[in-house]
């Protein structure tokens, strides 16, 4: 896969070319539906275009959990909204490190629809701040928008019964607290997928909020012939899944449900501890 990460200094750089990239701003709060919108509205990356984690990323939860992916025409017509296609980079940012939701809006243009140019700024909003970058108030002007209709990569994903049984290695995004039951602040169920390992989304990133080095993440990610990334909802899962690609690994698929679809199936076995 093609380099993942670009650096507030080199989109600052960017943003004066002749062909800017799209700069779409995923911020969001979990049990605030409103909050990216508002954030975006109080200051933003010049330029940069709200997409919204509940009503963009996602469908209406249900019965596919919290965060289900939404159905491919309705993505396609986000990104036609946009103005995204495939001959200019976009770059996606949050103000958690990619986890909320940046590394989502990657995964669903990169890996999913098969957009070439996707970067995650690194660091976000605190990188883009630290290099002197400014923050416009209110709203952006609409792009034009494009006709680009993404051919979607549906075996970059899983469902619950290939969980259930398959072979795969399965790597839970969420705190150590969350997949050993000790806490579940969220969703009705405590614990995790039983075979699991635990890689907190947080564990990608160093202490100034950064990814850490391809070599550090190579060292630390789980390894197995094939993995599948989990959460909550499907949405931390994809900072997992972008680490592997900054360490230069294949790539978990994604199980986009998650805990939040599993766990409403009483057949669905749970674990525990460690």
């Amino acid at each position: 896969m093609s380099r993942v990460l670009i650096e507030a200094s080199e989109l600052a750089r960017a943003l004066q070319g002749a062909t800017p990239p799209v700069v779409l701003d995923c911020r969001a709060r979990l049990g605030d539906p409103d909050a990216g919108d508002r954030l975006w509205r109080e200051g933003h990356v010049p330029g940069s275009l709200h997409l919204d984690l509940d009503r963009d990323l996602a469908a209406p939860a249900g019965a596919g959990g919290r965060h289900p992916l939404p159905e491919p025409a309705a993505f396609t017509a986000i990104l036609q909204r946009l103005g995204i296609v495939p001959g200019r980079v976009v770059v996606v940012y949050d103000d958690q490190g990619g986890q909320l939701a940046a590394a989502r809006a990657w995964w669903m243009l990169a890996c999913w629809a098969g957009h070439p140019g996707v970067r995650v700024l690194d660091g976000g909003l605190r990188a883009w701040q630290d290099v002197g970058g400014e923050l416009p108030l209110g709203r952006e002007p609409a792009p034009r928008p494009s006709d680009w209709t993404p051919a979607y990569r549906d075996a970059v994903r899983v469902e619950a019964d290939e969980v259930f049984s398959g072979r795969a290695l399965k790597m839970d995004a969420r705190s150590r607290e969350r997949f050993r039951g000790e806490a579940e602040p969220v969703d009705p169920v405590a614990g995790h997928i039983p075979g699991a390992v635990c890689r907190p989304s947080a564990d990608n990133l160093d202490e100034r909020g950064r990814f850490k080095a391809p070599d550090v993440l190579e060292a630390e990610l789980p390894q197995g012939e094939a993995v599948i990334a989990y959460c909550g909802s499907g949405v931390t899962a994809c900072h997992d899944i972008l680490a592997y690609a900054v360490a230069g690994r294949p790539l978990p698929r994604l199980y986009a449900g998650s805990w939040s679809e599993w766990i409403r199936d009483p057949a669905r076995p749970v674990a525990t501890g460690d």
